[in-house]
């Protein structure tokens, strides 16, 4: 089959797979498996090989990623009703000073998104941003927009979450190294975020006047709130598609124990879980690349530094020092950890069929007629990456799907391309860069955040989406001064 044939198959199947997704509202997981087997028989694979081909693009992809997910979102969850995410935005507060309490709260969630996924650590930090605005009689959006941003870059660019570990394992990628890489470039992105959106908010953007209301303590129920100190309460939200992993169902969670009693986590506690797995994957990757192969320190890293491992280890931590140390028992920590795994269900399962779509590419040729293209038109990789992911996220609207898709698409190329270890390195973070950007209204993130915030559709496409683009642009401009040096 000529590669003008191919390119056409593969063509009409991205165009399938976003008209599936945003007109048919079919669920991603289902429209990418739909799409696979489509552009499969279209491209002639065998009908014999078809089923394997597809277990083998599942298997391979969720062999990897699966419980490096699950473990993720046990972390998170654990930390989350512990109460440990909610005293540790405080102390960072405290710590600021009421002067800087914007940036206290982007530095939480900074560190907060590392853990805890995009939507529901808003879910989290929103209500103390509430009390913050009510408080400080500023607007809400001052508060709250470098803080979601932030936490919107994190889930972007960084592991544990699905999109970025999804990628390093399609491109072969090292997750020690996008960490590595990935941590000063997103901490850098987060700042200057911070910075460009004080500019942004000099001016008052109009606010719902329910939400209003609520925020400023004129409603009832705000004041009373507020008097039991809880900083007021996030209004309801209704579950909702995540946006980044396709059907996920987000509710507001309880951040409380079922013990009234225990203090809440200390901030040194919670930052020292949340980095634990973090250190422990560099420090894998460093012996690797330090340590003589064979040695027994070598070998010991080598696994302490497995991403599973090094999650496997954090949970027991926080099971322990989280939960029963503070009084939960075995039964209460047991259904925490599992309340984590419904919602990342279909993250999983969409990564998986992001992974078939991938294996139905390189399998029936359309990838090596793909490279040949992109390699025709001279852009490095790393333009590539970033532009495609980019054009992928507005058009339908998932940094999950957008950055699995544009993987699956490059992943031809850049085995042609001989690139090594931390070259693949900086092109899954330039993914990223491009599924950070470009959040609109096809995006439910985007909507979660303006109904949390009261914004409109036109003030959520000013501040909102341009902030989450020129952070995108940023991202992959540091991500391409590093390109020279490795």
């Amino acid at each position: 089959m000529s590669h003008t044939t191919l390119l056409l198959i593969a063509a009409a199947g991205v165009a399938t797979l976003l008209l599936l997704i945003l007109r048919a509202k079919v669920q991603p997981f289902v429209a990418l498996v739909v799409v696979s087997i489509g552009v499969a028989l279209a491209a002639g694979v065998p009908a014999a090989d078809l089923v394997k081909t597809i277990e083998d693009g599942m298997g391979s992809t969720l062999g990897h990623i699966a419980t490096i997910i699950a473990l993720g979102a046990m972390i998170g969850r654990i930390v989350e009703l512990s109460g440990g995410a909610t005293a540790f935005a405080h102390s960072l507060i405290d710590h600021f000073g009421s002067r800087r309490t914007p940036l206290a709260l982007t530095v939480a969630g900074f560190v907060l998104g590392i853990p805890v996924f995009f939507e529901v650590g808003l879910i989290i930090l929103m209500p103390i941003a509430y009390g913050v605005a009510r408080a400080s009689r500023k607007p809400l959006l001052v508060y709250a927009l470098p803080m979601g941003a932030a936490m919107l870059t994190v889930h972007a660019f960084l592991p544990p979450h699905p999109g970025a570990v999804a990628v390093a394992q399609a491109i072969g990628a090292d997750q020690g190294l996008v960490l590595l890489f990935g941590i000063p470039i997103t901490a850098v992105v987060v700042l200057l975020g911070h910075l460009i959106s004080r500019r942004m908010t000099r001016r008052e953007y109009p606010m719902d006047p329910a939400l209003r209301a609520e925020v400023y303590g004129e409603d009832s129920v705000a004041e009373d709130s507020a008097a039991e100190g809880t900083g007021g309460s996030a209004p309801a939200v209704t579950p909702t598609d995540d946006g980044h992993g396709g059907g996920v169902l987000v509710k507001p969670a309880p951040t409380t124990t079922t013990d009234p009693h225990p203090p809440a986590p200390s901030f040194g506690t919670v930052l020292a879980l949340i980095v634990t797995p973090i250190l422990l994957i560099l420090a894998g990757t460093l012996g690797q690349n330090l340590l003589a192969e064979g040695s027994a320190p070598r070998a010991v890293l080598t696994v302490l530094g497995a991403p599973m491992v090094a999650l496997l280890i954090d949970v027991a931590l926080c099971a322990y020092i989280l939960g029963a140390r503070r009084g939960w028992d075995r039964a209460h920590i047991a259904n925490v950890m599992g309340s984590a795994l419904p919602p990342v269900a279909m993250v999983i399962l969409v990564a998986g069929a992001g992974g078939v779509f991938g294996k139905v590419l390189v399998a029936s040729g359309i990838g090596d007629a793909i490279a040949d293209v992109l390699d025709r038109t001279g852009l490095p990789a790393l333009v590539l990456a970033f532009l495609m992911a980019l054009t992928l996220r507005a058009a339908q609207g998932s940094a999950t799907v957008a950055l699995i898709t544009t993987a699956g698409i490059l992943t031809p190329l850049l085995a042609r391309a001989d690139l090594s270890t931390a070259q693949l390195s900086l092109v899954a973070l330039a993914m990223g860069a491009g599924g950070l950007s470009v959040s609109h209204i096809n995006d439910a993130g985007y909507w979660m955040f303006t109904k949390l915030t009261g914004l409109d559709v036109a003030s959520g496409l000013r501040t909102w989406t341009v902030l989450t683009t020129v952070m995108g642009v940023i991202g992959f401009t540091l991500t391409a001064a590093l390109w020279p040096l490795v």
